[in-house]
């Protein structure tokens, strides 16, 4: 197995309250500015996932934590640390669901919270109970923007993240203060990633198993026949390896006649950001190229898929059976509304693996949710799920619980 060192090997997720940040954040650390969609442009804010790499290296003369082979405080050659993947998520309260699909191929995150505005803002708590309820238990909070408030101001708010987490999961968890638009103190935050979120144990030995998380046409129009490329899935590996003309299946697949009928692709291509590679592992994120019509894979139509080798992966399946926890109030409001029981014939979405899908309570007694879904997933025993129940006409996090 020779897997280039430049391909990440861990996925960061970047999450936290609309206009925090995020974005500036990701393209102080990468030089990439994730929010490239035309209608993200326009209103100014993420709302697909956003994906950018960066690689991270240690000055041994001077100790500074930097993205470049060459120090930019002592000019000395620095040394390799690791590569990252970051996933941007949309900060936006109508958005939630699509931040939830970005933490299921979160090894870690960064919980990016203003220092200029009261803390915690509704999706700051939104966002911090999901981490726990995905199972991202490895955590480093950037107090970001202290450049615009007074220095009583930033350990104000300091005491109030401190509060926050007092309690919890993350307490412990590093605070660093930064600029990200001024990229003030980034190498003391590159030292808390590194030193916070270590490279998990991946399983090699395991079946091949990718979750999608976006999935692109990436051909422009007037491409000539010799120039065109099969649609693209992007995502991370969980367990295996893929190579080069590998025969995968992508499940649930694509609709026809009312009904799921799996894909089976060819991989034509591999890339990790600009990096062709031959084979690929678990972390990080990747693109495949395959053989299927692009138009199978445009504008994220693939997205909540799991793709595996032909035969090893679990049949997808439109009703699941939860051991559930529900909230008795709502996190993700300013007003702490109070919630009723989940009843029979309830909508509600789930977020299961990569999917986020709809469904229909079937019963909830004794902590058990049976519920029917409208489309077929693919569900491992043991996964986690997050569950949303609309409150105020909006999807709000409300519950978790793990697949029977």
């Amino acid at each position: 197995m020779v897997i280039d060192p430049r391909k990440p090997k861990l996925n960061i997720g970047v999450v936290g309250h609309v206009d925090h940040g995020k974005s500036t954040l990701v393209k102080a650390l990468t030089g990439v500015w994730t929010a490239r969609h035309s209608e993200e442009i326009k209103r100014g804010m993420t709302i697909k996932l956003g994906f950018a790499s960066a690689q991270f290296y240690r000055c041994p003369n001077c100790g500074t934590y930097g993205t470049t082979p060459k120090c930019k405080v002592c000019g000395s050659d620095t040394q390799f640390i690791r590569s990252v993947s970051f996933v941007d998520s949309p900060g936006h309260e109508v958005l939630m669901a699509r931040m939830l699909s970005g933490a299921a191929v979160m090894d870690g995150a960064m919980l990016v919270i203003a220092a200029n505005e009261p803390c915690p803002q509704p999706q700051t708590r939104e966002h911090f109970t999901a981490l726990e309820i995905m199972g991202v238990k490895k955590l480093v909070i950037v107090q970001n923007k202290v450049d615009v408030v007074s220095k009583e101001k930033a350990l104000e708010n300091y005491k109030e993240i401190k509060q926050m987490i007092a309690g919890t999961w993350a307490e412990g968890s590093p605070i660093i203060p930064v600029s990200a638009l001024r990229e003030i103190n980034i190498s003391a935050l590159i030292k808390a990633l590194v030193e916070t979120i270590p490279v998990p144990q991946r399983d090699f030995t395991k079946p091949f198993q990718m979750y999608v998380i976006r999935s692109f046409d990436i051909n422009k129009p007037g491409t000539t026949p010799d120039e065109f490329h099969g649609g693209v899935l992007g995502g991370s590996i969980l367990t295996g390896l893929l190579k080069l003309g590998d025969e995968v299946e992508i499940l649930p697949g694509v609709k026809s006649n009312g009904k799921y009928t799996p894909l089976t692709a060819s991989v034509r291509g591999l890339k990790s950001d600009s990096i062709e590679l031959t084979e690929a592992d678990p972390g990080g994120l990747i693109g495949v190229e395959t053989d299927l019509d692009p138009s199978l894979t445009k504008a994220d139509n693939l997205v909540g898929s799991v793709v595996g080798m032909i035969g090893t992966l679990p049949q997808p399946t439109s009703e699941v059976s939860i051991e559930a926890h529900v909230f008795q109030r709502v996190i993700g409001t300013k007003e702490m509304a109070t919630l009723g029981p989940l009843k029979p014939g309830e909508q509600i979405v789930l977020a299961i693996g990569p999917a986020i899908v709809s469904g229909v309570v079937k019963s909830f007694k004794s902590g058990q949710l049976d519920v029917k879904l409208n489309r077929p997933v693919v569900a491992t025993t043991g996964g986690r799920v997050a569950i949303a129940r609309k409150v105020f006409e909006k999807w709000r996090l409300t519950g978790y619980g793990t697949l029977k």
